[in-house]
């Protein structure tokens, strides 16, 4: 009897569907997904609001949420069946660097920007280089443009904007196989943003880093030339790179981003 091939993709996501429960029935947020993404690739997801973009990338990164389970197709990420991750859900959470909505207005209010972006590391690891780790957090702060002074203040000492850069730090921090970002731009000034497509790119040229990132800025699309799924009600409607969307039958197109 043959073994099956692991596969070499980071994301494999097949005829995915997620159920929402709520106070009555359960509700379908995702709906018969499939896609997958290569080492180096990178996927944008789009669509309008409870489109399930937000459902999905959660469900995909191993975030917990008792509100919402998988129930139907399968999904693989960094070979961790997300579906029924088991003791591999470590495993998931460390190759998967995992920007979450509102991600910056979530940091730990009682730890410093180091703290925080150190995290990752310090909660795996009994032992750990001090002077190794502050290098890693210092050299991410550079990259993302803050301010080295960043990294003793608390989150209530910064700006929207660089809150934001210190949450996509933190998801850098254990050099993720793939990053998965919702709204990763969010709060970020104009002359920011090419900071963080560069940071990126160059993770994806480098590393083989794949990303997999919810926006509805067209300009940004544009920009990565990435590919894009197009979801509206849990379905994807459309798929394709730049203006070369593919939309399925009856899908309108006048919401594209």
């Amino acid at each position: 009897m043959s073994r099956r091939l692991e596969s070499t993709n980071v994301i494999d996501c097949s005829d995915l569907v997620i159920d929402r429960l709520g106070h009555g029935a359960p509700t379908k947020a995702v709906d018969g997904v499939t896609f997958s993404l290569a080492p180096g690739d990178l996927i944008c997801v789009a669509g309008p609001t409870g489109s399930g973009k937000s459902t999905l990338v959660a469900a995909l990164a191993g975030a917990v949420d008792s509100s919402v389970k998988i129930v139907g197709g399968s999904a693989q990420v960094c070979g961790v069946d997300v579906r029924r991750p088991g003791r591999k859900q470590r495993v998931l959470t460390y190759r998967t660097g995992f920007v979450p909505q509102g991600a910056g207005a979530d940091l730990p209010p009682r730890l410093t920007v180091s703290e925080i972006i150190a995290e990752p590391i310090l909660t795996r690891e009994r032992r750990v280089n001090s002077k190794a780790l502050s290098i890693r957090v210092a050299t991410l702060l550079d990259e993302l443009h803050l301010p080295l002074g960043t990294a003793v203040r608390f989150p209530y000492e910064l700006s929207a904007g660089m809150r934001q850069r210190v949450a996509i730090a933190r998801a850098f921090v254990l050099e993720p196989r793939v990053l998965i970002a919702d709204e990763i731009l969010a709060n970020l000034d104009l002359e920011v943003r090419p900071v963080v497509f560069d940071a990126i790119t160059r993770r994806r040229s480098e590393q083989g880093m794949g990303a997999l990132l919810v926006t509805n800025d067209a300009a940004f699309i544009r920009e990565l030339n990435a590919e894009t799924l197009m979801l509206r009600g849990g379905h994807v409607v459309a798929r394709g790179v730049g203006k070369d969307l593919l939309w399925a039958p009856n899908a309108e197109a006048d919401s594209q981003p």
